[in-house]
C-alpha cells in the first residue's frame, strides 16, 4: 500500500541506489563474463545464484577476491580477478532518467540519505565515477560496511538509528517489493519504485 503523503508528512528521504538512482543491468555482466569465458551468456545466467557467498560479500565478510575465487568455481570458468571486476562493475548503465535533477530539487528541502544492498567492488567503482550524483546524500549506507542486508530488521533499524530521527519521519525508495514491505515492518514510509515517475510523483505529494 502507498503511504499517503502531504507537506511535512516525514523530515528525511532514504534512497535506495540500484534501479531508483543508478540504472543497472545484469545481462552486461554476463555477456562480458562470456565473452572471456567463451560461452554463452544464458549458460552463466542459468548457474548464477545469490548464495552465501554473494550475502556475504555484500556484508563485508569476505573481499572481492574470495567472491571472484567462488564464482570460478560455481559458474565454471576461468576468468582472471580483472576480467571479473571489469564485467561486475558493468552492470551500472548510468543515472535512473531524471533522477539527478529531483535529488537537486529535494536535497534544497530536507537532508537525503541513501542505502544500498552492494559489495565493496561495487562501492570503489560507482562512488567514483558517479561521485557528483551521489553527491546529494548527506551518508550513503552500505550494507557491506554496516554489516547488515535488507531486507533484515537490524538493517533498517541500524539506518534509522544512524539517521537520529524516528523511522516514522523517514520516507524510503526501493525498487525491490521485500525491501519496502521490511522497511514498513520497521515503521518507515516507503515507496515501491518502478519507475523515476514514483519518486516524482511522492516528491510533489511532499510539496517538493
Amino acid at each position: 500500500m502507498t503511504p499517503q503523503l502531504s507537506p511535512d508528512s516525514v523530515d528525511v528521504l532514504l534512497f535506495d541506489i540500484g534501479r531508483v538512482v543508478l540504472d543497472i543491468d545484469f545481462d552486461k555482466v554476463m555477456a562480458h563474463w562470456a565473452r572471456h569465458a567463451g560461452c554463452a551468456p544464458a549458460e552463466l545466467a542459468g548457474r548464477f545464484v545469490v548464495d552465501d557467498s554473494f550475502r556475504h560479500h555484500e556484508i563485508g565478510r569476505i573481499d572481492d577476491a574470495a567472491f571472484f575465487a567462488n564464482l570460478r568455481q560455481s559458474l565454471g570458468i576461468g576468468l582472471s580477478d580483472a576480467q571479473f571486476l571489469e564485467g561486475w562493475n558493468s552492470i551500472f548503465t548510468g543515472e535512473m532518467p531524471g533522477i539527478g535533477p529531483l535529488l537537486a530539487a529535494a536535497a534544497k528541502q530536507m537532508p537525503l540519505y541513501a542505502f544500498s544492498n552492494t559489495n565493496p567492488a561495487h562501492v570503489a567503482h560507482f562512488s567514483v565515477v558517479h561521485a557528483e550524483l551521489l553527491g546529494h546524500f548527506r551518508t550513503i549506507f552500505l550494507s557491506s560496511t554496516i554489516g547488515f542486508r535488507k531486507p533484515d530488521a537490524e538493517a533498517y533499524d541500524h539506518v534509522v538509528k544512524a539517521i537520529g530521527m524516528p523511522a516514522s519521519r523517514i520516507l524510503f525508495f526501493d525498487d525491490l517489493a521485500a525491501n519496502i514491505e521490511g522497511a514498513r515492518a520497521r515503521g518507515l514510509h516507503a515507496i515501491h519504485v518502478t519507475s523515476t515517475d514514483d519518486v516524482a510523483r511522492a516528491l510533489t505529494a511532499l510539496g517538493i
